[in-house]
């Protein structure tokens, strides 16, 4: 699949006049994922997992806590997935993965991203069937054919392995997200997951072409400053 998938997402912003923002989106994800699946990170895997990312990315442990314990609560607001997705500039495929309260508010805030800056909004299944919506476990090694084998053993649909500069990345997809991550833990012990995530990787690629450059630009800036967006996923590529 190649390691082009760090390319192709442009997650929270991590800037530092930004990361009250940053804070606030894990914030709503961590507070979702432990009131789906428990506030016990032993028992609830997704939820470790979304706590090493965010201590990773140097969100405090008091809003990391402040999440976990509004969803012990029980109350609270009601957040759901929705996923939009379309044609951006250039024409580059783009999916815009959101947790909302109001699904009109942020439809209509994503569409708004979509017309200022001349692109086009679709209907589901647009262009999300020319992604593969794949969980991702990268950590450092070089054993690439032992960490298949570990896989395999323990019947992980496995779609690709590879191994990069002592860093051995794992592509399944989504549904096997954690059996993937149980075998791997169960062979071999303890791992720091350099990635660690579920995302929608691009079967194709987009050029932008200089001209269409700022104009993608401001496109993913509208809608990183969206309070519902979580993460962006495109098939374009950067001219250099």
């Amino acid at each position: 699949m190649g390691r082009a998938y760090q390319n192709r997402k442009e997650s929270m912003a991590k800037t530092s006049d930004q990361k009250a923002k940053v804070y606030s989106k894990y914030g709503r994800e961590l507070y979702v994922c432990a009131k789906s699946g428990g506030v016990d990170p032993a028992g609830n895997l997704a939820l470790r997992s979304l706590i090493e990312r965010a201590k990773k990315d140097q969100v405090p442990s008091h809003v990391i806590t402040k999440a976990i314990d509004k969803a012990k609560g029980g109350g609270g607001e009601d957040f759901y997935p929705a996923i939009y997705e379309g044609y951006g500039p250039g024409n580059c495929m783009v999916m815009v993965e959101c947790l909302t309260d109001n699904p009109n508010r942020t439809f209509g805030d994503v569409r708004l991203a979509f017309t200022k800056t001349k692109c086009k909004i679709g209907t589901q299944g647009s262009v999300s069937h020319m992604f593969d919506h794949a969980c991702i476990l990268a950590f450092k090694g070089q054993e690439e054919d032992t960490v298949l084998e570990a896989l395999l053993m323990a019947d992980v649909d496995v779609t690709d392995v590879e191994t990069e500069d002592d860093l051995i990345t794992v592509f399944a997809p989504n549904t096997e997200y954690f059996k993937a991550k149980q075998a791997l833990l169960d062979a071999f012990g303890e791992i720091d997951f350099e990635v660690d995530e579920i995302q929608y990787l691009p079967k194709t690629s987009t050029e932008i072409k200089p001209d269409d450059l700022e104009m993608f630009e401001k496109f993913l800036d509208m809608l990183n400053d969206l309070d519902d967006v979580q993460n962006i996923y495109h098939d374009a590529v950067i001219p250099e």
